[in-house]
């Protein structure tokens, strides 16, 4: 079996790092080329959803949302097809640094997922040193790997239901609308109202924002209860 991982949430100033774990499981002889796109067993055989998946599934950054959605509704409607996804929170993203909770954030979408990989398929160009399996890295792997492209899309989807659940509870920062990415808007806020206790303390970013702040940390931050 080969699973494809990927991740979401690396540059944001706020909130989780995500990794999500893919396996797609057929047939003996009606095998799925993991090392692409190409469908290597024949088309009769292929769920109608999965069809689509294949035609249209790509790096998630490249989707709109709704797009994204709607892949993630027929990724769940499959049953070939196995995931899982894990979060790393901001705390430890500060505590061990960003690429390290990545790596952690993908053991543990692995490990939820509860199968004995015969391969690994990461995207980007790093070994993650905490899985013991065979693994083989893909740069851009997202564009050019079916498995790794859903990963990133899981992953993405799962990221941004947690940012707007967290928007409820910190209203004023408007996670709901940039997910904790530097926009403009966030940074504006940023500055405003200091920062949360979902910022990454440790980001270069957030530091200098919280400087030119009046409020200096996420304990003496003054923002509105809610909405």
């Amino acid at each position: 079996m080969i699973v494809g991982l990927d991740e979401a949430g690396r540059g944001p100033l706020a909130g989780p790092v995500t990794a999500a774990a893919v396996v797609i499981l057929l047939p003996k002889n009606k095998t799925l080329n993991h090392l692409g796109f190409r469908v290597m067993h024949p088309k009769r055989y292929m769920d109608q959803n999965l069809r689509l998946l294949l035609k249209y599934t790509r790096d998630s950054k490249k989707l709109s949302a709704s797009q994204r959605e709607k892949i993630f509704q027929l990724i769940k409607a499959i049953p070939e097809i196995k995931f899982s996804y894990a979060f790393v929170d901001e705390k430890t993203i500060d505590k061990i640094n960003i690429e390290k909770a990545t790596f952690l954030a993908m053991e543990k979408s692995l490990k939820k997922l509860k199968i004995k990989p015969d391969l690994i398929l990461v995207d980007g160009n790093r070994f993650i040193p905490q899985i013991k399996y065979p693994q083989k890295t893909i740069i851009k792997g997202d564009d050019k790997i079916f498995s790794i492209a859903l990963a990133s899309i899981i992953a993405k989807v799962m990221r941004d239901k947690k940012m707007v659940a967290l928007a409820k509870k910190y209203p004023h920062y408007h996670f709901e609308i940039h997910k904790g990415y530097p926009t403009m808007l966030h940074k504006k806020l940023l500055k405003k109202y200091g920062s949360s206790k979902i910022h990454r303390q440790s980001f270069k970013p957030v530091q200098i924002i919280i400087q030119k702040s009046k409020y200096k940390s996420p304990a003496c931050a003054k923002a509105p209860a809610g909405r």
